[in-house]
């Protein structure tokens, strides 16, 4: 009996410890490769859900400069030939009196737009305040309501520029204690990693000076040229013994 239940009791063996072991060591691999596709698969979630934010972030923030640098007033500061424009800019900061249509209906404003840095991160920081007139300082205005429009990895910068007699657009990274304002206002936004040009082209119009082409919003640097031509045709002599 006991001879006949030997063939048995070998056919019913078990996992030796060697094949346990070896079972458990692939499900761990499995679980860990696992494991790893799924962060994977989330940071890259949370990474494009980052750069939509951004992208309506900068979106908003050109909205806001377009209305703000847009509606910017020739007012002079001093008396005879030293009379300037109230209009402060250079590389990091730009500071101007708006019109009431940028103030919300508050009348009219001083704005700042200034880069600040903050533990390696850059921001575009508004500030504002209102406008007490002419004889106001406009050095000596106390801004206030920061407003934070940009902010991140970036490297901004301001430039200026003017339209020379000729019609030729030239570019100055400063317009200090200048008599007029200048034509356009281009923001640079570049990705310090990268260096890739966040915001490519975007120019804005100062419209208090500019040509009636300029009047319009996205007006770019054809209009302070004098390039830009009305969408209406020009009008044509009616044939003759036509009605006038």
């Amino acid at each position: 009996m006991s001879a006949a239940l030997r063939p048995g009791r070998h056919a019913a063996r078990g996992f030796t410890l060697i094949e346990v072991l070896a079972a458990l060591a692939i499900g761990s691999a499995v679980i860990a490769a696992t494991a790893v596709l799924i962060n994977n698969v989330a940071l890259n979630f949370d990474r494009r859900t980052g750069l939509v934010g951004k992208t309506d972030q900068l979106l908003l923030a050109v909205d806001r400069l377009a209305a703000d640098i847009g509606s910017a007033r020739q007012v002079k500061q001093g008396d005879g030939a030293d009379a300037a424009a109230a209009f402060n800019g250079d590389a990091n900061q730009m500071t101007f009196v708006t019109g009431s249509s940028a103030g919300g209906g508050r009348g009219e404003e001083v704005v700042s737009l200034q880069v600040e840095e903050t533990d390696g991160v850059n921001h575009l920081v508004r500030r504002r305040a209102r406008w007490q007139g002419q004889r106001t300082p406009f050095a000596g205005v106390a801004l206030q309501d920061p407003v934070r429009l940009i902010e991140g990895q970036v490297n901004i910068a301001f430039a200026f520029g003017s339209s020379g007699p000729d019609g030729t657009l030239s570019w100055s990274a400063t317009w200090i204690g200048q008599p007029l304002l200048p034509g356009l206002v281009r923001l640079t936004v570049r990705d310090r990693a990268s260096g890739a040009d966040l915001l490519p082209g975007v120019q804005f119009a100062l419209r208090a000076d500019a040509p009636m082409g300029c009047a319009q919003p996205g007006a770019n640097a054809e209009c302070v040229a004098g390039k830009s031509a009305s969408k209406e045709p020009p009008a044509k002599d009616p044939p003759p013994g036509a009605r006038r």
